[in-house]
């Protein structure tokens, strides 16, 4: 079984990830962990594609069974036949929104708007989790997700709307 939950930032990817792998008894592993170096402030330096995507491989190939969230949609066509299930979550922008905004001063507290280089990343960041919806940035969008999922050959379960995670859970549980 090896799976790829994707959708927007916020939109519940590593939450269904992760309560999936631990139910079902496999790895889960975050895109953002190959994507991105470890950096101060985080999420500032990119890894290169042909380093990112050695990594994902490698450890991949311990497992028979895996999870990814995140999203890998443009890091290459071996992805397109690399899953049995993709699970694809949308919700209303809004909710989606405010989770992000929720999440980013949780994880980052008063620094975010405090300190004017961590203040113009939060901006920049939410600049571009807003794009998603609009198709305003090129790369990871709704309009591109959907168009990387029309090209799978495995099965699809797309989840919109505010739903819970059980919900969410349930509903993967019975596509396997």
């Amino acid at each position: 079984m090896k799976i790829h939950v994707l959708g927007a930032s916020c939109s519940g990817t590593t939450t269904l990830g992760m309560v999936l792998s631990e139910h079902v008894g496999c790895p889960y592993f975050d895109s953002d962990q190959y994507f991105w170096k470890p950096s101060e402030p985080p999420f500032t330096i990119r890894r290169e594609p042909h380093e990112r995507n050695a990594m994902l491989h490698e450890d991949l190939l311990l497992h028979d069974n895996w999870i990814i969230g995140g999203s890998v949609i443009n890091w290459g066509e071996e992805w397109l036949t690399a899953f049995d299930l993709v699970v694809f979550l949308y919700i209303p922008p809004a909710i989606r929104l405010q989770r992000l905004k929720n999440r980013e001063l949780e994880r980052y507290g008063d620094v975010i708007f405090t300190n004017p280089e961590r203040a113009l990343q939060y901006q920049q960041f939410l600049e571009w989790a807003t794009a998603y919806d609009t198709d305003a940035i090129s790369g990871r969008t709704l309009k591109a997700h959907e168009a990387w999922l029309s090209k799978l050959s495995c099965s699809v379960l797309e989840i919109r709307g505010d739903t819970s995670v059980q919900e969410r859970l349930n509903l993967v549980l019975g596509k396997l």
